[in-house]
């Protein structure tokens, strides 16, 4: 059946989207462990973007679990196919003019290439939100550590199942910036990629 498909071609282009919204279109995928300030991060950069008109939409690893991806668990396979969805759904954003800012774990380093080779190298911007796993913990927003710790919880990222650090992130943030420095670091990095 995949031989007979063939891709539609749609009169209104990427291009003149970006022109009609006054913005580039892109992805910023903020990658890092539980707990580790990415979904806060990503809220704050939206709601910038937001106030400056621009056409942006936050996709949070919890919320596409709940809803697209409520049939994948979280073994290496299903967090893999978890990583490839994103990376469509943010290709689908980005041809719509649309900023995209993805919070997930994604630990794997070969799916955040896969994610960066999906959507183009030039439309791919990664921040490392770099919180040890010890802050993670004190954190500990959802519980979700405290129960692995007590077995409750099984393939929990950076206690059971492994995180691979980005090698060479666009972006490292640290978590002894505050959310404003960091939402201004990340403004500043992609001040570029803004442009129509």
């Amino acid at each position: 059946m995949g031989n007979n498909l063939v891709e539609y071609q749609f009169k209104i282009k990427r291009e003149q989207r970006q022109i009609l919204n006054g913005h580039g279109s892109f992805l910023v995928l903020f990658t890092g462990l539980s707990g580790s300030g990415k979904s806060t991060l990503a809220n704050a950069l939206e709601n910038h973007l937001y106030k400056q008109k621009m056409h942006v939409y936050v996709l949070d690893g919890d919320n596409i679990r709940k809803g697209i991806n409520r049939n994948l668990g979280f073994s290496p396979e299903d967090r893999s196919e978890n990583n490839r969805r994103v990376g469509e759904i943010s290709k689908l954003f980005i041809d719509a003019g649309c900023i995209v800012l993805a919070a997930f774990v994604s630990p794997y380093i070969k799916d955040r290439e896969n994610i960066k080779q999906t959507v183009g190298s030039d439309n791919f911007f990664e921040v490392f939100v770099n919180t040890d796993l010890a802050e993670c913990e004190r954190r500990d927003p959802k519980g979700l550590y405290k129960k692995a710790r007590a077995g409750e919880v099984k393939n929990m990222t950076g206690i059971s199942a492994p995180y691979e650090i980005p090698e060479n992130p666009d972006l490292e943030i640290t978590s002894n910036l505050s959310v404003e420095e960091s939402v201004t670091l990340v403004l500043k990095c992609i001040k570029h990629k803004l442009k129509a």
